[in-house]
């Protein structure tokens, strides 16, 4: 019997361990499938998100906002001379700045990542019929010179106060991607391996690789066995797509899923909804960010053309009753582009407030007068009439939609609702420019980001330039275009301080769209997961997994 109960009471005092799940991987709801794998076609946050798991930049903006090497060894300066004051061959004032890779790092195949890698994404970023995104970069880097297998040199023609980042310039497989690059570059876009093939381990130098692809539905992420930084604690990750956000908290509340991305995950009042009913089931975060809501406006429709309607617009919607009652008031009311958490904020600019009184006598002077039914026509009899178009199935913004949907009712406009899935949404109609009146979506910034790709009249989507920028609004203004060439250039802060608040002043009269607010990013997890670190900018979580750990 003694020997009997010791027995037992091992059993006992062993049971605990064997109770622990094993937690070797981590199933992730997002809201968004990728339009595309590739880091430099398309601009959208489920392949930044993914994008964190399965490559790494040079450079990154970390969690607490301060510039930060992912890739490199250290961030060039002109203080450790990795980037030194030169003349260009044409005698104006330039720059050289060199990146060095850090050791051991190499491609899913096994192949090192190296300078030639990021040679070929500058000769593809430089042929402009590629279609890549941040087309200024490589209009200002002319000369690229591989100084060793793990320094690279670029040459600016400008001086640039941000010199030292390399923004959305990474690393491209040459081995599997120059010669698909080479026989077309029109067409490389389709071609790529990160189109045909997103499973081939050769494209992706971060903790994990891609494993396998559901379009529209999910990515599962593998172990990089070539990784040579700290080791991931989940052998796999699973990435799961579920626009409707409504199944999205049903399926994290029936354990289908460990956690939800606050990059794209729930709106705020379904978390904060979630929080309350589950108590401590989960750990909830919310970040403030520099994640800014608004509405694109098609400025090429001749009704948005008057800027009498678009002021119009922005008075009829009552922001903070909006933020009041759909996210419990945690989200700032936005008047710029230019978020109150970014030291550049001008606190003084101009501010539109509902004012629907103001907003009918714009429209009057702009021709449109209130017809039987209440929407108001022009001389010709045609209705104010907008389409109001975002992402299908999120919830939150579904709601925006509805209560803008009523307010511009009652100021005599009609707004005729019609969704897309994400992918369809950023991909094909926004990129292309192919809405016709108001886009509701968010736009994802880091510090001090200068936003010429979205405001410069160069930058406006076309045919020709392969569809590259994200003008989609179709904005023209020369003084904006000045702004926005100098600023970069300015390297002394107060003096940029003045450029920023001229920037937002015209922006603000202009409206070349409607702002709405800042969003604050609502994060939830397992309590078992910790080292999860929101930054509130462009990059995101993901891009400092090897951090995450399983604590129980």
């Amino acid at each position: 019997m003694a020997a009997l109960r010791l027995i037992f009471s091992l059993l006992l005092a062993a049971a605990p361990a064997f109770a622990q799940p094993a937690r070797d991987s981590l199933t992730i709801g997002i809201t968004q499938y990728p339009a595309t794998f590739h880091p430099n076609i398309e601009s959208m946050a489920a392949k930044s998100y993914v994008g964190g798991f399965i490559r790494r930049p040079l450079t990154s903006r970390d969690p607490d906002w301060n510039l930060t090497c992912l890739g490199c060894v250290t961030v060039p300066s002109l203080e450790n001379g990795l980037a030194t004051l030169e003349q260009t061959p044409d005698g104006k004032a330039g720059i050289r700045v060199t990146w060095e890779l850090r050791e051991g790092w190499a491609w899913g195949d096994g192949t090192p990542v190296t300078a030639e890698d990021l040679l070929f994404a500058w000769q593809a970023g430089r042929d402009f019929s590629t279609g890549f995104g941040g087309s200024e970069f490589y209009r200002r880097a002319y000369e690229a010179i591989v100084e060793s297998p793990r320094r690279i040199t670029l040459r600016f023609d400008q001086v640039t106060f941000e010199y030292g980042a390399s923004g959305d310039w990474v690393p491209l497989p040459a081995h599997i991607e120059r010669a698909r690059w080479e026989a077309e570059p029109r067409t490389y876009r389709t071609r790529s391996a990160y189109e045909t093939e997103p499973t081939n381990p050769g494209l992706w130098n971060g903790p994990f690789r891609v494993a396998a692809t559901t379009p529209g539905t999910g990515v599962t992420l593998e172990r990089n066995p070539h990784w040579s930084g700290p080791a991931p604690a989940f052998r796999r990750i699973n990435i799961r797509t579920i626009e409707n956000t409504a199944a999205l908290e049903a399926q994290l509340l029936a354990g289908q899923l460990d956690m939800v991305a606050g990059e794209l995950g729930l709106p705020l009042e379904q978390v904060s909804a979630l929080e309350r009913r589950t108590r401590n089931r989960f750990r909830i975060e919310y970040k403030p960010g520099l994640v800014y809501e608004h509405l694109d406006l098609m400025l090429d429709n001749p009704i948005l053309a008057d800027l009498r309607v678009r002021q119009a617009l922005v008075m009829a919607i009552d922001r903070g009753q909006i933020v009041a009652r759909l996210f419990e008031g945690r989200q700032p009311i936005a008047h710029t582009t230019v978020n109150p958490l970014d030291g550049m904020h001008d606190d003084a600019v101009r501010q539109w407030p509902f004012d629907p009184a103001r907003a009918a006598t714009l429209l009057t002077e702009a021709g449109w007068t209130p017809g039987p039914d209440g929407i108001r026509r022009n001389a010709a009899g045609e209705r104010l009439s907008l389409e109001l178009m975002t992402t299908a199935g999120n919830r939150g913004r579904e709601a925006v939609q509805q209560v803008i949907q009523g307010m511009w009712r009652q100021a005599g406009i009609e707004a005729r609702i019609r969704n897309e899935p994400p992918r369809v949404f950023f991909s094909e109609t926004v990129s292309r420019r192919r809405f016709t009146g108001a886009a509701l979506f968010a736009w994802i910034s880091s510090p001090e980001n200068v936003p010429r790709t979205t405001l410069h009249s160069d930058e406006i989507p076309t045919a020709a330039r392969n569809w590259s920028g994200q003008n989609y609004t179709g904005f023209r203004n020369a003084e904006m275009d000045s702004l926005l060439e100098a600023l970069p250039i300015e390297l002394d802060r107060e003096r940029r301080r003045v450029l920023w608040h001229r920037l937002q002043a015209i922006y603000a009269e202009q409206l070349p769209v409607i702002p709405l607010w800042f969003r604050s990013d609502a994060h939830v997890w397992p309590t078992w997961l910790e080292g999860v670190r929101p930054t509130g900018h462009l990059s995101p979580s993901s891009n400092w997994v090897e951090e995450w750990r399983v604590t129980r």
